[in-house]
């Protein structure tokens, strides 16, 4: 224990007198910070700390020298969470001097500590974006047996075969390979290999400098070929992508299917999938990876082929492989994708109008209250991993577009969903500063922490750290569209709900978990699968959930749950995924 009087250290090794009731914890984002971002740890304590203005440092823990002096905030309390514990704020967003540092605080006449962290520039950046590229490339589904295998998969409740090798097992828990799945709620879908794709994709046109500088550039962009390879090969010869290869968690690879897949992993023929269902982003992955001019199994004119085929055929099919028949604002967003980077690569008009269409159409679901909604009722837009996905194929849209009446609108939805972001996240005591949302249960429509527990898939929910970064990247991005890239009180506040988010992944959570493998003080267990494949280093974990309640109410966080513990610590594809754009929205070459 290290001990702090009038600026010296002195190294205390035993537990200090009144300290015998009292439960202080230092919760802190235990990687570290960019420089230049907002930086704040927060303090728990049961029994309040019993002085107003209770000061912390924070010390270099290489030289023992203090850099920051700072007061915590007053206390807050989240009954829903932990009645009877008390929260500060220890906010030392002005130091941005670069260095390894642990934060303190005197309380009860014992100094709680936290782990070690860093400042620094790109700190996060430099840090992180090696072990996600790593983990990407450990996904990869290129064992022997896998690649054998999957040269000739069955398409369920027929004799056909196809080629679909290559792609990411999805989970450190699941080997199977899927562009969506919970396709069958119509609003739960999430975007997997194909939002992988694009997200490498991006990173490599946003940062490349910084990518050079650590010396990942040319992996980084061999890792996306690969994965638009995949896509490529998922294209079936009538135009549709397929949405699933399933392992059934048999260890015998042959026993893979090309499936639509519903609850309790019952499988069905309808394997087709619609813009929402991975259709959209995989037709964005490979129009984008055109662009490139580079080819990995396939050449860019084969991508772009590839792109403008799948994107012709769901322009007439997409609501026969919608399973309830009608589009949504998933399909919405999805299109929009796919337009916007065939447009930018071609420069048609066909993709320009529809890239109109359905930016006005995401723009037309926003309610007054900032969020949007998802069907033509009243069903709030909610979303488990992409929550942040209108606002960031938006943004993307505006890259291209150029009328200033139309710019206009989408920067209008844009602002307005970002300022009820920040609105509905603030609007409770939250001393984490954990995004909240606006949903639907039970026809009553309310605002919570976490999704709710009962949805139209009936089983599914899981930590939610894809759905924090995917809203630190919508923040970031749209952010600067709408705000400018200068420093404002609106953008500073955008970039801290953006800092925020990503520092409960990293550790600022209430169970001291870093949540990205191999990074600080602590990780959930590891957890194996089939082919050698499991838990890797730069994997990101599901995460916290609320308490077992319909409304996802209170809060939850499990290692062990009698095989249920996958809700929480399995590492999962769109968390790294939707990580990796955060990162990128920070990254200095914008």
């Amino acid at each position: 224990m290290i001990r702090i009087f009038a600026g010296i250290l002195i190294f205390v090794f035993f537990v200090l007198p009144g300290d015998g009731f009292s439960q202080v914890s230092v919760h802190i984002n235990q990687v570290g910070f960019n420089s230049s971002d907002g930086k704040i740890a927060v303090i728990s304590a049961n029994p309040p700390i019993p002085r107003t203005g209770m000061p912390f440092v924070v010390v270099n823990s290489i030289t023992h020298e203090i850099e920051f002096k700072g007061q915590l905030s007053s206390s807050a309390q989240m009954n829903e969470w932990f009645p009877g514990k008390y929260f500060y704020l220890a906010d030392f967003s002005s130091l941005k001097k670069e260095g390894q540092y642990i934060l303190q605080v005197d309380a009860f006449n014992s100094i709680h500590t936290s782990p070690v962290f860093f400042v620094g520039e790109e700190a996060l950046a430099k840090a992180t974006l090696p072990a996600i590229l790593n983990y990407y490339h450990k996904q990869r589904a290129n064992t022997p047996q896998e690649l054998e295998a999957d040269k000739h998969v069955i398409l369920y409740g027929s004799n056909k075969t196809a080629n679909v090798q290559g792609g990411w097992c999805d989970a450190s828990g699941d080997i199977s390979k899927y562009f969506s799945h919970l396709c069958y709620t119509n609003f739960m879908s999430p975007q997997q290999i194909p939002l992988v794709t694009w997200s490498m994709e991006n990173a490599v046109e946003s940062i490349p400098a910084l990518l050079t500088s650590l010396k990942i550039k040319d992996s980084l962009e061999r890792e996306a070929l690969y994965g638009a390879d995949y896509v490529l090969r998922s294209l079936s010869p009538e135009g549709y992508f397929y949405t699933t290869v399933f392992s059934y968690f048999k260890p015998d690879p042959n026993e893979r299917r090309i499936v639509g897949l519903l609850a309790n992993s019952v499988t069905t023929s309808d394997y087709q999938s619609a813009f929402r269902e991975g259709g959209g982003m995989g037709i964005a992955a490979l129009a984008r990876a055109a662009r490139w001019k580079k080819h990995g199994d396939s050449t860019s004119q084969q991508y772009l082929a590839g792109a403008k085929k799948a994107f012709a055929h769901l322009q007439v099919n997409n609501l026969k492989y919608c399973d309830d028949g009608k589009e949504n604002i998933l399909d919405d967003y999805c299109a929009l994708m796919a337009a916007t980077e065939l447009w930018i690569t071609t420069n048609e008009d066909i993709y320009k109008k529809e890239a109109r269409k359905r930016a006005k159409n995401i723009s037309n679901r926003l309610t007054p209250q900032g969020y949007f909604v998802a069907d033509d009722g009243m069903r709030p837009f909610w979303h488990a991993s992409d929550a942040g996905m209108p606002v960031v194929a938006l943004s993307r849209y505006l890259a291209k577009e150029t009328d200033a009446s139309l710019r206009n609108g989408a920067l209008q939805t844009i602002q307005k969903a970002l300022d009820y972001n920040l609105h509905v996240t603030n609007e409770v005591s939250n001393p984490f500063g954990y995004a909240r949302q606006t949903f639907a249960v039970q026809n009553k429509i309310k605002d919570g922490f976490f999704i709710p527990h009962e949805n139209e898939s009936g089983w599914w929910w899981q930590g939610e750290n894809a759905r924090l970064a995917s809203l630190a990247t919508a923040a970031l991005v749209g952010g600067k569209l709408v705000y400018g890239k200068t420093k404002n009180a609106k953008n500073d506040s955008l970039q801290t709900y953006a800092a925020r988010q990503l520092s409960w992944i990293l550790g600022c959570n209430p169970y001291d978990m870093c949540f990205i493998n191999g990074f600080g003080k602590n990780n959930v267990p590891h957890m194996a699968s089939m082919f050698g494949h499991g838990s890797e280093w730069g994997g990101i974990s599901n995460g916290v959930t609320g308490g077992e309640n319909p409304d996802g109410s209170g809060i939850l966080f499990k290692e062990k749950a009698e095989g249920n513990e996958w809700r929480w610590t399995e590492q999962w594809l769109p968390h790294a995924a939707w990580f990796l754009q955060a990162i990128t929205a920070m990254g200095s070459d914008e």
